[in-house]
């Protein structure tokens, strides 16, 4: 028995105009994969029946929307029929085939090796496939993915809106559905929410796939929208790690760090401006009354920005949700484990209760 046969894998599909894409991307699944959702988002192409004609696969499900959710409501919805399925590993792929299904084996493997509760592509390993990237997209991603560092705190990742991604079956039953963005926000929300729950993560090298395709998003608005999004989720992220859940000495670099900064910034307007309007030069004490605080508060936030970053999660989430699982039963070998009471815990989501 190879480790697939294992485990139930399932892929999630979520579909708004790729009618003519959608049925080679079906088709390129492997036989890996026990179950295959695609879930139709209002699309006006109505792809769900295209499917449902065209694809005589059993592993395929159709699930339709009558109000267009966004990327997020459709992986949302693809998740819970997933759990609901049985699913112990749920993969999520466009329909569009910019994704490669051959490459779900290696999103898979890591989980399946308890090495990871999370994983997502990566298009910036491989020079030459950045250098086919398109310049703008590419300036874009580098830019989103820096911010979405501080926003989640996973510091070891890149390309945050990468949609090419596998999960653990635990791991989904413990994020908040209802709270998860469901439109363009969907992948870097997803990453702040799992930090929350300490998952593991781990990117996988990809290459993209670019067509002619021409992209209706406004980067400019995206960019404004992204960068406020990942300055809340900071803000949320600081308070649940490091004040309400624990507070340890980062906490305290953090806030003297800020406080300094700009107590000193404060200090440096004010004697500025009382210069310039005296056209008197400040003494060298009011200078260093200025910088002082300035200096120290860097050190500060950057003494915090190296905790956080030691702070990645680093032990899986699955481990522990297998320990309590099992807890009655340690001698159960590894091999044998079937994730059953993973699927009861599913069972709060399916109903919407997860907070």
């Amino acid at each position: 028995m190879n480790a697939a046969s294992a485990h139930h894998i399932a892929v999630v599909i979520p579909c708004y105009r790729v009618r003519d894409l959608v049925a080679d991307v079906i088709r390129r699944i492997g036989p890996e994969v026990n179950s295959i959702f695609v879930v139709d988002d209002k699309c006006p192409e109505r792809t769900g029946d295209f499917v449902e004609v065209n694809i005589a696969d059993p592993r395929v499900s159709v699930i339709r929307h009558d109000v267009n959710q966004g990327v997020g409501g459709a992986v949302m919805t693809g998740y819970r029929a997933a759990l609901g399925a049985g699913a112990d590993i749920i993969v999520k792929i466009d329909g569009d085939g910019q994704m490669d299904p051959a490459l779900i084996w290696m999103f898979v493997c890591p989980i399946i090796a308890q090495e990871a509760d999370y994983t997502k592509g990566n298009r910036f390993y491989d020079a030459a496939s950045v250098q086919e990237m398109p310049r703008f997209r590419l300036f874009m991603n580098a830019g989103l993915s820096l911010l979405n560092k501080l926003s989640s705190g996973y510091w070891n990742i890149f390309d945050p809106t990468n949609g090419y991604t596998a999960i653990h079956a635990g791991v989904v039953a413990l994020l908040p559905f209802e709270k998860i963005h469901k439109r363009y926000f969907f992948e870097t929300d997803m990453l702040f929410r799992l930090n929350l729950t300490r998952a593991v993560l781990v990117d996988i090298p990809m290459s993209a796939v670019y067509g002619d395709e021409v992209s209706s998003i406004k980067y400019g608005r995206v960019f404004i929208d992204f960068a406020l999004g990942v300055f809340r989720n900071f803000l949320k992220r600081i308070w649940y790690n490091y004040v309400l859940r624990d507070m340890s000495i980062a906490t305290f670099e953090l806030i003297f760090g800020l406080l300094l900064f700009f107590t000193g910034t404060v200090i440096g307007s004010y004697a500025w401006s009382r210069s310039i309007i005296a056209d008197v030069p400040a003494t060298s004490g009011t200078v260093m009354l200025a910088a002082l605080p300035i200096i120290l508060g860097i050190q500060f936030v950057l003494a915090f920005l190296s905790y956080d970053i030691q702070s990645v999660p680093s032990r899986p989430r699955q481990k522990s949700l297998l320990r309590n699982i099992f807890k009655d039963d340690a001698r159960m070998p590894s091999d044998q484990i079937r994730y059953e009471p993973v699927i009861a815990i599913s069972d709060a989501v399916l109903r919407g209760e997860s907070g």
